[in-house]
């Protein structure tokens, strides 16, 4: 029996982990599907563990500036998600029938950010009676599924306080944003979030030019019409024979010489997206010239042994323009482990005020949300260059220290395949 007046610390609970993915499995049916919901009791108890951790860590910290990427950190994921996590830890107070069916495994972490969520826009006293009126009975709550449950959260938020709604729906316009994220087969999901009045006016005015187009003939489909008319208008380019859009390779393509002139299957890069196929980052290049736009190629030179970008080909070393892109080119992504997100500042990895030289190997690129939160007291960045990598140490303000090694150039290097004479990839055995 554990002493429920002592911390479980982390020694015990790596134990246990050990126990569940090394112990044997229940023989007959029936022992499994409880093994499934007794295993899902644990994980909703462990969740909402992790939230009373988090609001303490929180409520410890002098400055409140770099828990959430602290959070962030220790569970491998990226600062937003941290900061969501850290958001929710700190209403969890006021949503106390909640939290105890999510702390009995009755429901689901996503099922308390859906109602945390809902309830944000009203008071603290409407939100815990919501709280009550929604999950006192916590069996009862537990049969909904997850639709029933947003609406009746937004039925008793209407009720409470509808004009909280109301300023809920006019602060939501004032966060329209354009958002990219990766699709599966090289594509990518191009999302606008619009006032419904605006979006249903840019879909009409695209889905009117794909009807004009089908009736005139135009051999491609309808969704396609409206995908390249979106391009085409919103960069103001040209279109190929096919009405294809002509996309600027300025928009930092990365491929080897072997990919480019010599039809090597070597993947190229495409900033802001990661790794293409070869035939893909040609077919940009040849779009651009057989539409007669006029396309730069740079030199970027790597590490032969880790394919990290250690040079750039340029007249102009000043900081930030030249080198930036430099960056870019390098790191791809954020330097913060698990972060993903864009990057959107050069930083000096030791502060320019701090005496940090603004060179390559003592720069970084960082998100905005990670690099003023690299500023917070207790943080500190340390370059440890090796002879063919490009390494950060990241020291957290409990002394945790994490590592981050800039990624390989797709197509440079990859520890379990070996090019062959013909330019094909295989794998090692």
């Amino acid at each position: 029996m554990f002493d429920l007046d002592e911390s479980l610390g982390a020694p015990l609970l790596r134990s246990v982990t050990v126990v569940l993915a090394e112990s044997a499995l229940s023989p007959d049916r029936a022992g499994q599907v409880d093994e499934i919901r007794a295993l899902e009791e644990l994980v909703c108890a462990a969740q909402a563990r992790q939230l009373r951790l988090a609001a303490a860590l929180d409520a410890d910290s002098a400055q409140g500036r770099g828990v959430a990427e602290e959070v962030a950190l220790a569970r491998r994921e990226s600062p937003h998600r941290g900061r969501l996590h850290l958001s929710l830890a700190r209403i969890a107070p006021e949503l106390p029938h909640t939290m105890e069916a999510f702390r009995r495994g009755l429901v689901t972490e996503w099922r308390v950010v859906t109602i945390a969520r809902e309830t944000a826009c009203v008071s603290r006293e409407d939100r815990l009676a919501i709280d009550r009126a929604l999950a006192q009975d916590a069996d009862a709550l537990s049969a909904l599924s997850d639709r029933a449950v947003l609406g009746e959260v937004r039925t008793l938020v209407a009720r409470l306080d509808p004009a909280a709604v109301a300023e809920r729906r006019r602060r939501a316009e004032t966060e329209r944003r354009v958002t990219m994220r990766p699709a599966p087969d090289t594509m990518v999901y191009l999302t606008a979030l619009l006032p419904v009045a605006e979006g249903v006016a840019a879909y009409a005015a695209l889905r009117d030019r794909a009807d004009t187009a089908r009736a005139g003939g135009d051999p491609r489909s309808r969704g396609q019409v409206m995908a390249d008319t979106l391009v085409t208008r919103l960069t103001g380019r040209p279109s190929s024979a096919d009405g294809r859009p002509v996309v600027p390779v300025s928009v930092g393509l990365v491929m080897t010489d072997r990919a480019l002139l010599a039809g090597a299957h070597d993947a190229a890069a495409l900033l802001d997206h990661g790794p293409i196929p070869a035939d893909l980052a040609r077919e940009l290049v040849l779009r651009n010239l057989d539409a007669g736009t006029r396309t730069w190629v740079r030199r970027l030179y790597a590490a032969p042994a880790a394919g990290q970008l250690v040079a750039m080909d340029s007249h102009h070393r000043r900081f930030p323009t030249r080198l930036a892109a430099f960056l870019r080119h390098r790191d791809q992504w954020c330097r913060s482990p698990w972060c993903n997100a864009p990057i959107r500042h050069a930083d000096h990895v030791t502060a320019a005020a701090d005496g940090g030289p603004t060179t390559a190997t003592s720069g970084q690129g960082l998100c905005e949300s990670c690099n003023y939160a690299k500023q917070a007291p207790g943080w500190h960045h340390e370059p440890r260059p090796g002879p063919d990598d490009h390494t950060i140490e990241i020291t957290t303000p409990t002394g945790h220290t994490y590592q981050s090694t800039a990624p390989p150039l797709a197509g440079l290097r990859h520890p379990a395949f070996r090019q062959v004479d013909d330019g094909r990839w295989i794998l090692i055995a």
